[in-house]
């Protein structure tokens, strides 16, 4: 079978779409398909036409024809077979099939016929196969991505912060331009120098790190200098400019240095800077934003099976102005029948279960606005899913140890569900207590052992349909298989069970809809295999 051309025409014979895939003139293409519509006959039941040189074998699609254009020495068999595959594309792509539909995706077509038809010849796919061709999913792109989106809310975050410090330093210099107490000099500057390095300085960030004045502690007595009838709050923060610097003395770095050298996760004491209500990653900056949060709580059998599976999600609402305060939610729940919905009690019931719609019993009165009065956002609906399924799942993880002499080796493994890309997946394994880290063989990702804890944590940045499925493989002094147990897991995913979209935001006051965000995530509250 040779194809010569595949082309998408309409009734009145205006061509569309048309891919050529034999070397041949365009005149002559443009003649062959100029002469199809005057060779279909009304009334005819078959849907060919042949000449002395070409066959057309063609299928009506509403007000259109795909047409497939052969020589006469083909299968009409296989035209067929591959007309009907190239049938079921058309509607993949374009969702209407009328000319202005078709045109707008031309280029996508072409590139569907490309993967069904080479150099004229029928090539063994499916429409879901040529699907996944041309999207053209690259794992490295979507990791990029993630490291490059981090990288921009790092960015913004720091920036969020500077503009902070500076909106405090303005504030000071106020301060002290209107009066107050002075320099360091009435604190006797010179003294409290060279009396630094004898002060002890607690691990807890409680002492001058900590970024809430000086912290002295009530055992620095003999710090003759300190004005005693002066209050406490009189130990402000210095001026900037005066050339002295609090910190951590180096006989406590050295302590921390050696806790971060057995694998203790170190976190600095950082107290919240004047004006911060909220960390800085979490302002919100659209009038409204909806947030649609999933918590999954699974406790998986060793061997198989499932003990506990419970989903808990919730849909919040945070109003930043209260002249957008009059609104209501419309949403598109999916198709999960095994989730069961309840409104808030303020919510209109009879709205939501007949329209879908999100909004107070009383329509004049309007949701609570401002970010201040609660972190969380006002709650509006709250859903739970329960099952005993194992496919239901998103992460399933198998563990093998086996004793071969005096050491025992590990073999774990994960499968993931095709329902959900998972980000920062970490699996901690527990181990016993060992001398030095455990021999790791082989790992899809990283790995890190937290000797204080003696915990191998293995971590996977991104999974999705390129690494479904990865092993890790490694190697302790024998132990009994029960010591690796339970194992835990944590993960993310920007996709939730109920599928939950708002669509539209409705002004009960008129007016043009205000201008509102979705934030969507699927988290991990207690995941274990047991």
């Amino acid at each position: 079978m040779v194809v010569l051309a595949a082309s998408i025409l309409s009734k009145s014979g205006k061509v569309l779409v048309s891919r050529q895939f034999v070397d041949m003139s365009r005149i002559r293409i443009e003649g062959l398909l100029a002469a199809f519509p005057k060779l279909i006959g009304s009334g005819k039941q078959h849907t060919y036409v042949e000449t002395e040189n070409v066959r057309y074998v063609y299928q009506p699609i509403e007000a259109l024809y795909l047409l497939l254009v052969t020589n006469k020495q083909s299968n009409i068999l296989e035209d067929i077979d591959t007309l009907r595959l190239l049938s079921k594309l058309v509607p993949e792509y374009s969702f209407s099939l009328d000319e202005e539909g078709i045109c707008k995706h031309a280029f996508e077509l072409i590139f569907a016929f490309d993967e069904v038809i080479a150099l004229g010849h029928k090539e063994n796919v499916t429409v879901a196969q040529v699907k996944q061709y041309c999207e053209m999913e690259s794992h490295e792109e979507k990791l990029h991505k993630l490291v490059m989106q981090s990288k921009i809310n790092e960015t913004k975050d720091v920036m969020k912060r500077k503009a902070s410090e500076i909106d405090k330093s303005k504030i000071e210099k106020n301060r002290g331009d209107k009066g107050g107490f002075g320099p360091l000099q009435s604190m006797g500057s010179g003294k409290i120098e060279s009396s630094f390095s004898d002060l002890s300085i607690s691990s807890s960030g409680a002492g001058f790190g900590n970024g809430s004045g000086f912290g002295l502690n009530s055992d620095v007595d003999s710090f003759s200098s300190k004005p005693k009838a002066r209050p406490p709050s009189s130990a402000t923060a210095p001026p900037k400019g005066l050339g002295m610097k609090l910190g951590k003395s180096q006989r406590a770095n050295q302590f921390l240095e050696s806790l971060k050298a057995e694998g203790e996760v170190i976190v600095e004491d950082v107290q919240p800077k004047l004006g911060q209500s909220r960390p800085a990653s979490q302002s919100l900056t659209d009038p409204i934003t909806l947030t649609v949060e999933e918590k999954i709580n699974v406790t998986l059998k060793r061997d198989g099976g499932v003990s506990n599976f419970d989903v808990q999600g919730t849909l919040s609402l945070q109003i930043l102005n209260q002249e957008d305060g009059n609104i209501q939610v419309q949403v598109q729940t999916g198709e999960n029948q095994a989730i069961s919905f309840k409104t808030h009690p303020n919510m209109n019931k009879e709205l939501f279960a007949n329209e879908s719609i999100l909004g107070l019993k009383d329509p004049n009165r309007p949701f609570p606005t401002g970010q201040a009065s609660d972190a969380a956002g006002v709650g509006l609906l709250k859903w739970r899913m329960q099952s005993t399924d194992e496919s239901m799942v998103p992460l399933t993880i198998n563990c093998w140890p086996s004793t071969s002499g005096n050491e025992t080796y590990v073999s774990i493994e994960y499968e993931a569900s095709s329902m959900f890309d998972l980000q920062n997946v970490v699996i901690s394994v527990p181990l016993p207590a060992l001398r030095e880290a455990p021999s790791v063989k082989q790992i899809d990702g990283e790995w890190r052992y937290d000797s204080r804890n003696s915990v191998l944590e293995w971590s996977v940045l991104l999974i999705d349909n390129s690494n479904r499925s990865g092993s890790m493989e490694f190697v302790v002094p024998q132990a009994d298989s029960s010591a690796f147990f339970p194992i835990s897991v944590r993960f993310m995913a920007i996709e939730t069970y109920s599928d939950l979209k708002v669509t539209n935001i409705i002004p009960l006051k008129g007016g043009n809809p205000p201008k509102f965000s979705q934030r969507t995530q699927l988290i991990t509250e207690n995941y274990q295999v047991i």
